[in-house]
């Protein structure tokens, strides 16, 4: 489009305007998601860390005790990270009697399973 004088207008029409702004909304859209996946795969690791320690320690002190564990489940509780984890030890028996399957499960607060440790506990 040309001016009576014969010069094209200078700066943008109101259709570029709305085409850049979109562009930037977009982005700025996907970036926002971006960053809350991460910040929720930061939390979900963190909750099996925790998780972890809490059942790692629970298969440790049954070890420590230097007890052949009794077949049957076992609840527990853990406080990691201030934030309090609840599981369940269970004890299986395995084709040599002289051993056997221990499981750890840990859920958190929402009753939402978080990890499943396993061992194996020696009679001797």
């Amino acid at each position: 489009m040309c001016r009576a004088d014969g010069r094209r207008p200078r700066g943008m029409t109101l259709i570029e305007v709305l085409v850049a702004l979109a562009i930037v909304a977009i982005t700025l859209a996907t970036g926002i998601k971006a960053a809350g996946a991460l910040t929720g795969n930061a939390r979900r690791l963190t909750d099996v860390t925790a998780a972890q320690w809490c059942a790692e320690n629970q298969l440790a002190n049954l070890k420590l005790s230097r007890q052949f564990p009794g077949i049957g489940d076992s609840d527990f509780s853990c406080a990691q990270l201030g934030v309090e984890y609840f599981g369940t030890l269970t004890v299986r028996p395995t084709p040599n009697p002289n051993f056997r399957r221990v499981d750890a499960a840990i859920a958190d607060a929402d009753d939402r399973p978080v990890l499943v440790l396993s061992t194996i506990q020696s009679r001797f």
